[in-house]
């Protein structure tokens, strides 16, 4: 007879069934007279969360939720791990695919291609002699002729596996209707490819400044109905559209926030798609693309991205992600190497072969708290989904869109300088003395440099706070105006509040700075002053100091201005720069304050 052990009926007896009540009550017993209500946690999506879930909690929601199957990425692997290499304009990407094969080579399971530009340079053929186009999991971004790419790659192989990111509605397409041309084109040139997806819907863009869960959800939704109801033709039908769909999103810390939204996001995708009279089956198919988020990610002590990350990946393979990009911790200040690639391919390699993630089909299933976070989160997510097509739907609500976002990134903004959210390493637990690994004036300098982050206000302030400081020691003849933010001025006072004591607290007022204004802050070798700006008056200045090209300053806003001493305090003058004065301290005071130098 084989000696293999029968399974045996999982049974605890010696632990009872405990009620509801008997948890309440000895919820109050330990907290010794305190009220349990102070154990809600208030959410930034505008719901509050019990401090505890039991039985109950499932069968309020009814019908116990089934479990959440995404689509399988290959055997035995629940997610792929898939890096982001970019290639520059007009580039034949040769170094970008040997980029690709090496990180292959080393764990990816696929790779995920971003052009700055078109792709025309590209050098399709290379690619394919080295990545055969059939076999290899690639994505690609590309703003600009997305077609012509396509076109290329077919002709060189008759299979693809991947996704194409083009998508206009999130990129700042002012004229909707004029893209839809290529998109459908895109579509139906890949219809025969069940592993291609031709529309990637970037919904990272909402969850990359700020948006709460609850909007990332609902917006992603409005996208996806946008294109359901604008792309069909005769010959395309709305259930090819939706074949062609693939999500994009951008996964924070709020571990199990996140943890839900991927799960919420899954279930309205099917309520989206049987709305459009569109089969359960197709809703099974969505692919969920998710990358970790650069919110919160941060140029000051750099190496806590990787804690960030992290908890950021964890969330999205457990939530259900069938593909997931993780960014190396110094991508944000300079060109990432060797070192720091490895540790974020390695990141998805951890959580599949050592912690075994990969093995749970939805491990959040069946979860008290979880499920209930997931219920919670859909029915607020399609609720904004319905007010905002009652707008008139995405490409009309825009507007509204842009000012809802900024309206709760504000609130981060305001959550971080008072410290009520910490930003470890930026905020909180900080190196006064911190020796940074790049230039800052050059950083500051850069196009690339991300100035739509969380974190942006109060790392620029530290980093030009460091150049001040070093042009008084070197007695630098040079002025210059930094971009501090919009609206920053306020999050630096209130930064600043936190270092007074209670009793100069009181005694101070802050001061109002007008709404939509630019902050910046101009130094000179002597002092440095905390000042508002509006946008046209910070193009002004821009083309008189360093002439751009005018057409440029729509798109990019430089953020370090330098000229000298006289001309910059003359133009300041003239285009109606105001300075943010605080009683009777300087900015200097309070620069010097805020860098723990008093």
């Amino acid at each position: 007879m084989a000696d293999i052990p029968r399974p045996a009926p999982v049974s605890f007896p010696e632990f009872q069934p405990v009620s509801t009540e008997a948890w309440q009550e000895r919820i109050r017993r330990d907290l010794k007279g305190a009220d349990p209500a102070a154990l809600l946690w208030h959410t930034s999506e505008g719901f509050d969360v019990q401090p505890f879930y039991h039985q109950e909690a499932l069968e309020s929601l009814g019908a116990l939720p089934s479990p959440l199957l995404p689509q399988q990425a290959a055997p035995n692997r629940a997610w792929r791990n898939v890096p982001v290499v970019r290639v520059a304009a007009q580039n034949s990407g040769h170094e970008a695919v040997d980029q690709a094969r090496i990180s292959l080579d080393r764990g990816a399971d696929g790779v995920h291609f971003i052009f700055s530009d078109d792709a025309s340079a590209f050098d399709v053929d290379y690619l394919h002699s080295f990545l055969p186009l059939g076999t290899t999991f690639i994505g690609y971004s590309v703003p600009h002729h997305s077609t012509s790419l396509l076109r290329r790659l077919l002709d060189a192989s008759k299979e693809l596996g991947g996704f194409l990111v083009t998508e206009p509605l999130t990129h700042y397409s002012t004229n909707f209707s004029s893209h839809l041309p290529e998109l459908r084109t895109a579509i139906k040139l890949t219809q025969h490819l069940p592993d291609f997806k031709a529309l990637t819907i970037d919904a990272g863009f909402f969850g990359n400044r700020g948006g709460t869960n609850t909007q990332q959800i609902g917006y992603a939704l409005n996208v996806a109905a946008a294109y359901l109801q604008a792309l069909p033709t005769k010959d395309l039908s709305v259930a090819d559209v939706a074949a062609a769909m693939q999500l994009h999103l951008a996964v924070g810390t709020s571990y199990f926030l996140e943890i839900a939204k991927l799960r919420a996001m899954r279930r309205l995708w099917a309520t989206l798609l049987h709305a459009f009279h569109l089969p359960p089956s197709l809703a099974g198919t969505l692919r969920i693309h998710t990358s970790t988020s650069s919110w919160l990610q941060t140029t000051l002590d750099p190496h806590t991205n990787l804690l960030r990350f992290t908890t950021e990946a964890m969330a999205a393979v457990l939530g259900g992600a069938t593909s997931l990009t993780v960014a190396p911790f110094d991508s944000l200040y300079r060109e990432p190497g060797e070192f720091s690639e490895r540790l974020a391919r390695n990141l998805s390699i951890i959580l599949r072969e050592e912690s075994q993630l990969g093995r749970v089909t939805d491990p959040a299933a069946g979860s008290y708290y979880l499920e209930t976070l997931t219920d919670t989160l859909a029915r607020e997510a399609w609720a904004l989904f319905q007010a905002t097509e009652a707008k008139g739907g995405f490409p009309k609500a825009w507007g509204s869109v842009l000012e809802e976002l900024r309206t709760v990134s504000r609130q981060q903004f305001h959550r971080i300088a008072t410290g009520e959210q910490v930003i470890v390493g930026s905020n909180r637990f900080t190196q006064a003395e911190e020796e940074f690994e790049f230039d800052p004036k050059k950083l500051l300098r850069s196009r690339s440099f991300d100035t739509t982050r969380a974190t942006y206000p109060t790392e620029v302030l530290r980093l030009v706070t460091a150049m001040h400081f070093k042009r008084q020691l070197q007695q630098n003849q040079r002025a210059a105006v930094v971009l501090l933010g919009q609206d920053a001025n306020q999050a630096i006072l209130e930064s600043f509040l936190k270092t007074l004591s209670p009793e100069e607290r009181v005694s101070l007022a802050l001061p109002e700075t007008p709404d939509d204004t630019l902050s910046v802050l101009f130094s000179t070798p002597e002092t440095a002053t905390l000042m508002y700006a509006t946008v046209e008056q910070y193009h002004a200045l821009a083309r008189e100091v360093s002439a751009p090209d005018a057409a440029d300053l729509s798109i990019h806003l430089p953020t370090l201005l330098s000229s000298d001493v006289a001309t910059m305090q003359a133009a300041i003058q003239r285009h109606g720069f105001q300075e943010l004065s605080v009683n009777s301290y300087k900015t200097d005071d309070i620069l010097a304050r805020l860098q723990g130098k008093t």
